[in-house]
């Protein structure tokens, strides 16, 4: 682990805990626009003495601009300490998840321009990848168009970002049935109207390279549409959504995709204000060898404090056929091995030092994997990871 990325989130969070308040902000303005649903956290209830830190990224703002209305860096930094005992083997390490730097500009009070990568702060070249490279014209509320490389949203984890998640890292029912590289080059029309929402994109499959990709395997598409429930149950927040991908060439070279035909995910965001649960069930039609698959996933979390919070998961997976599952990322420490039935229990808690912007969080997990093929797939084990997570 590069001592960088340890020493900058140490200074972080111990500014953090002597000067911030604990107070939730509102999300950022581009990860309300660009998310399906936003994530569930505590609510505002008055300014964090934190806030000019944050609002110090902003260079430049003037709404009433013919042209250049807002300049602002924009950027994470995700860290990372797992502990591993599992039957096959242990493991612990310090990593940095997440390393990424850019700047975002709002113009003509319409258009956004988005340029953002990845830092390699574990010993690579420290330029990774262009993650956000994309303009969007924003018509109104209901149609926003959006060309580039950006994010592709589906499934419950999918469509959030990783600065928003309640657990420390997506499911592994993302993980197997998601396009976990997550941005792809291509164009997406996507926005609101009354109580529905709406996004469908079409994308480049293909080999990725640290820029826009090859353009060389075909193309897959997105739609998601979801409905507004919060009147009709009587919350504060509640979505129903439906989200279909098909991916129209196999090609064993494509790594912006997983080898699935055909994904169907219906994924429920429910926020009570103290308490919530989100879930998604997920079905994928899969090719080139890759066995079809379910998955499910169920997050309850409540609020402890208006700072903390308690989440727990539940994540069931099973293919047809034998190797058709990957386990999640600190267990592939143990194994690469694949099985075909896994069951994850998770629980940890959320301290909000300054709304999603900066969070510390810690969590257990068990997880179990049923490898038939008995060829180096079977898993059971502990993982105690604990995070800090900063954004800007």
């Amino acid at each position: 682990m590069d001592l960088t990325a340890l020493a900058i989130g140490a200074t972080m969070l111990g500014s953090a805990l002597t000067q911030g308040s604990g107070e939730t902000p509102a999300p950022a303005e581009d990860e309300v626009q660009s998310a399906p649903v936003d994530a569930p956290a505590p609510k505002e209830k008055s300014p964090s003495r934190l806030e000019p830190l944050w609002s110090a990224m902003t260079l430049h703002k003037d709404s009433e601009a013919d042209v250049l209305n807002e300049f602002r860096l924009v950027g994470r930094l995700h860290l990372d300490h797992y502990v591993l005992d599992s039957a096959i083997g242990d493991g612990s390490d310090l990593v940095a998840r997440r390393a990424r730097a850019g700047a975002r500009a709002r113009m003509f009070e319409r258009l956004d321009a988005h340029l953002e990568a990845d830092l390699d702060l574990e010993g690579g070249p420290l330029f990774s990848r262009l993650t956000d490279a994309y303009i969007a014209w924003r018509f109104s509320e209901a149609a926003r168009l959006t060309a580039g490389k950006h994010s592709v949203k589906f499934t419950l984890d999918g469509a959030t970002s990783s600065n928003e998640l309640l657990t420390i890292d997506r499911s592994n029912v993302a993980n197997n049935f998601w396009f976990t590289e997550e941005y792809a080059p291509g164009v997406s029309f996507s926005g609101r109207g009354g109580k529905w929402s709406y996004n469908s994109g079409i994308y480049s499959g293909g080999r990725r390279n640290r820029g826009l990709g090859e353009f060389d395997a075909g193309y897959f598409w997105l739609a998601s549409v979801g409905h507004d429930l919060a009147q009709a149950l009587g919350v504060k927040r509640a979505t129903l959504r439906a989200d279909y991908v098909y991916n129209n060439k196999p090609d064993a070279d494509s790594d912006f995709t997983r080898p699935f035909e055909h994904i169907g995910a219906l994924v429920l965001l429910l926020d009570a204000g103290r308490w919530g649960f989100s879930g998604d069930f997920v079905g994928a039609d899969g090719f080139l060898g890759q066995s079809d698959g379910v998955g499910a996933t169920a997050l309850p979390w409540l609020k402890l404090t208006d700072s903390l919070q308690l989440a727990g998961r539940y994540t069931f997976l099973k293919s047809e056929y034998r190797n058709g599952l990957r386990l999640a990322r600190y267990e592939n420490v143990t194994t690469r091995g694949r099985g075909d039935l896994y069951h994850e229990l998770y629980g940890g808690l959320n301290y909000y030092i300054h709304g999603h912007r900066l969070k510390a969080q810690t969590g257990l997990t068990w997880a179990n994997m049923r490898d038939r093929a008995n060829d180096g797939g079977a898993y059971e084990g502990w993982t105690w990871t604990s995070a800090l997570r900063v954004s800007w």
